[in-house]
């Protein structure tokens, strides 16, 4: 089978979907297929998949695609015509922004969450109505979704109207051979040296998106932890500026521990195991996920994780994280006070972590997704017929 891929929703791997995708093409390279894979990549992208060379042939995209209106409308009426010169037989597209109306080929998409049905304010009108209407007729003509959680399956069936036999829920995975404990001396040293933290801390990784990642509440909460007791700790956040970023800027100046808040901007996904190896605590109060990569990730490298069981989060992070209400900025506090100050929590955590994080594998996520495949292809005529001719 010939697999096509777009991956020109990555916005320079700087946000999940570029992390999941990187991982799930790593997995099929590691793993091997009898399958062709051709990849559709923006030019200014094409170094990241210098990883997939002589496994999977890349098709450049001109970088006047790369606006996100013209980054639609590329996907709309540029691929479709790619895929059948190509002779492609099937088409997976990771991100629900992007999904075809033409049926050219078998359809396969990822849905990592359906937040703007879920975050109020998340995105601008333009975006909340692209993503509860018409991304809602777009899935219907796909031939299979995957779903990276149980609980993003359900949103499916609940806001789309799905029936549940059209959707594979795939977990993520974790790239053990990158995210395991190492040495957390070493990783302090590398934490001092690059970031000028030389102090224990708590870590959050998530773009600056606000509301819907939480950071105001956060930063109240810590505000709290550093009036009541008097730590060293600081709270270092990890993430490229997005909507909203100016309000956790601005929440920033306006702690009267300014000094002890850290925002350093987007990590580079090499530097991120040994920031979570140095970290004390990974923090993460998100309102919503699809799934939420980040605490699986430092629960692997022996972080300790506080999350919020918010969307999917519950299912992923499991009882091997300390849970916390994201909307209670005292219950946070809590919980930061809690683990400043009882190593043996600490300790609890992180082996309840190493532990849990050991059931997810990108190898065996990229199994499953050639599964999802080789079903859609089996199913692709009934499919067909009932989408009808393209248009």
């Amino acid at each position: 089978m010939h697999i096509g891929i777009s991956t020109l929703m990555i916005q320079g791997g700087q946000t999940g979907v570029g992390q999941y995708l990187f991982a799930l093409l790593r997995g099929l390279h590691r793993r091997g297929s009898e399958h062709q894979f051709t990849l559709f990549v923006l030019e200014g992208d094409l170094a990241l998949f210098d990883f997939a060379e002589g496994s999977m042939t890349v098709v450049p995209v001109s970088e006047r695609h790369r606006a996100a209106v013209k980054n639609i409308l590329w996907h709309q009426r540029c691929l479709p015509g790619l895929v059948q010169r190509l002779g492609l037989d099937l088409l997976h597209v990771p991100s629900y922004r992007r999904l075809l109306s033409r049926h050219p080929c078998k359809l396969v998409a990822t849905i990592h969450d359906l937040a703007p049905f879920l975050v109020p304010k998340k995105y601008d009108w333009k975006r909340m109505f692209y993503g509860r209407v018409v991304v809602r007729w777009l899935a219907r003509r796909q031939d299979r979704i995957i779903a990276v959680s149980e609980n993003t399956a359900r949103d499916i069936v609940r806001f789309f109207g799905l029936p549940q036999h059209k959707i594979a829920v795939v977990h993520n995975g974790i790239e053990h051979e990158r995210f395991f404990p190492g040495s957390p001396g070493q990783a302090r040293a590398w934490m001092a040296q690059r970031h000028a933290v030389s102090c224990p801390f708590f870590l959050y990784i998530a773009r600056l998106e606000h509301p819907g990642k939480n950071h105001v509440r956060l930063i109240e909460a810590f505000n709290q932890f550093k009036d009541s007791i008097r730590s060293n700790w600081q709270l270092v956040l990890g993430g490229a500026d997005w909507h909203g970023a100016p309000a956790i800027h601005a929440a920033i100046k306006a702690s009267p521990y300014r000094d002890d808040i850290r925002a350093l901007g987007f990590v580079a996904d090499n530097d991120l195991p040994e920031m979570y190896r140095a970290a004390g605590v990974m923090v993460y109060p998100s309102l919503y996920e699809g799934f939420g990569m980040p605490p699986l990730e430092a629960m692997a490298c022996g972080c300790p994780v506080i999350s919020s069981t918010r969307g999917s989060l519950g299912e992923v992070v499991g009882h091997a994280a300390a849970v916390v209400d994201p909307e209670d900025v005292h219950d946070m506090a809590r919980q930061l006070q809690r683990f400043a100050t009882n190593p043996p929590a600490r300790d609890h955590f992180q082996a309840a972590g190493l532990a849990h994080a050991r059931g997810f594998d990108w190898t065996r996520t990229a199994a499953q997704t050639l599964k999802v495949y080789e079903h859609a292809a089996r199913n692709y005529g009934e499919m067909a017929l009932k989408h009808g001719p393209a248009f």
